[in-house]
Parts: C-alpha cells; structure tokens; sequence
C-alpha cells in the first residue's frame, strides 16, 4: 500500500518565546525504480500519487516512447516501489543517450540541450493562441486553490494543464519536473490534443521545467516564481510564453509576449 502523500512528524515548536509538543504536515517523499523491457532505467524520487502516469510520462519525456499505446504492460509494485514497464518495440536508443550533453542547432539560433533525448523530444511551438493578462493570473488563482497539500506542508510543486478559462487537470509531487511528467503522462493517455493548452506551475521556471513544456508540446508556461535566464533563452527558442512572478493583479511577461494581449484587444 502506497504512503500518504501528507504524513504527520512529531516536532518541538518554538514561537513567541515558548516551546510547545504537536504534530506536524510533512510531504512523503517515495522511491519509485522504473524498469523498462527487464532493465533498471532510472529511480525517481516523488510523492506517491499518479505512479502510472509519471511512469509514462517519464518515458515519453526521455524519448522512450511516443505515446502512451508503445507501452505493451505497465505495472507498479506499490511495496517494492517499483515499476515495471514493456515496450511494444524495444528501446533503439543506447543508454549513452541519456547520460551524454548535446548541443545542436536550429534555425540559425544555438539551442543548448542537457541530453541528446532533448534534442530528439523538445518540441518548438507555433500556436496562434492569445491570453490576457486576466486570464494569467485567473489561472494562478486556480492553480493555488488546488494547491491544499502545499498549504499543508510547504514542501510540494503543483502543476496545472489548462486551458483560457479552467484547470484540465492538477498533479502535485516533491518534484517539479515529477508533477510536469505527470501531467505529461495524463496527456497522453487521455489522446489529448495540447498545442492549445498551457502550463501553470508553482515552481521556479528552469531550463529543465522549459524542456518539459516542450516536450508536451504546449505554448505558454505560466508561473509564480522566477526565471532563469537558460531557461528563458530556450523559451525564446522553442516558441513558448513565458510569464512569471504571476502574484495578484502582476505579471512578467519574459518570451514571446506577442500572445499576451490587452483586455480590449479584439484577440482577447
């Protein structure tokens, strides 16, 4: 049986002078070992909810597969925390490629890669669509009200699949790039079409969180936190909106600011 993703920790608190004996939220942290075709692939640290769709996500996110019906059998040993996946067609690509820095080109633009799977999967976004700056932070709002297990304990990322208007789905992990896997594997096995879809998300905005986004294949990466500047430069690259720091009624708008569009445009 698979833990909590909120476990309680007896703690000695010390507030306004004195100390008091209670119990505190803490988020369950799980190890889950991917075996791909009887091979060890990878152990991934992550709270233990949606184990299915981060394992398939995981393996589309690393260019295994391409969709989630390449996998022939999927099953988790919750106990063990282990998750045993066969492919239709076995892996064509060698160990090397996950474990060795790329850098590639496109377009005339240098695009830098962590991983020759990130040359392979990351996806450059041409979507017509427009949001305004209203719907940003509406998105934000919703994003932080399914966000109960971070209120808990302090200690989650939440990531949100979306589209103008409402939360499609919202998966949470200890994790950043677990919660975007996850989502990616949610996409994936419900056939959903994403090139009109966003990302909103709790967390820092990363080159690795940019590379997720685009391994979705989604245009807009939406979030209240910062960016950092590998990260923005890949966003510019792969034709992704990226707006940060979304708190309230502000926003930075960093890439492709051309689909953030005022309220009385006629393409709001």
């Amino acid at each position: 049986m698979l833990p909590r993703i909120v476990t309680t920790w007896p703690i000695r608190k010390y507030a306004d002078g004195a100390a008091i004996q209670r119990e505190d939220d803490i988020a369950s942290e799980y190890p889950l070992t991917l075996e791909v075709d009887g091979e060890e692939f990878a152990t991934i640290v992550c709270s233990p909810t949606d184990l299915e769709e981060l394992a398939i996500g995981f393996l589309a996110s690393e260019g295994i597969i391409l969709e989630a019906a390449d996998v022939k059998e999927l099953r988790i040993d919750e106990a063990r925390g282990y998750a045993y996946a066969s492919l239709h067609r076995p892996q064509s690509t060698g160990k090397d490629d996950y474990a060795k820095r790329f850098i590639g080109s496109c377009c005339g633009k240098s695009r830098q890669f962590y991983f020759r799977s990130d040359a392979r999967t990351a996806r450059t976004s041409m979507t017509r669509m427009t949001l305004t700056p209203g719907q940003c932070m509406a998105l934000m709002r919703l994003l932080q009200l399914e966000s109960a297990d971070f209120r808990l304990t302090g200690g989650v990322h939440n990531a949100a699949l979306c589209t103008a208007t409402e939360l499609l789905a919202a998966r949470t992990d200890i994790g950043r790039h677990n919660a975007l896997d996850k989502l990616f594997g949610y996409a994936l096995r419900a056939r959903m079409p994403v090139a009109d879809k966003i990302i909103a998300f709790s967390g820092r905005i990363s080159s690795e969180v940019v590379l997720k986004a685009a391994k979705i294949g989604v245009g807009f990466l939406l979030s209240k936190s910062a960016p950092t500047d590998l990260a923005l430069k890949l966003a510019d690259d792969l034709g992704i909106t990226c707006a940060g720091f979304i708190r309230g009624q502000e926003m930075n708008v960093y890439t492709h600011g051309h689909r953030i569009v005022d309220e009385s445009s006629p393409d709001a």
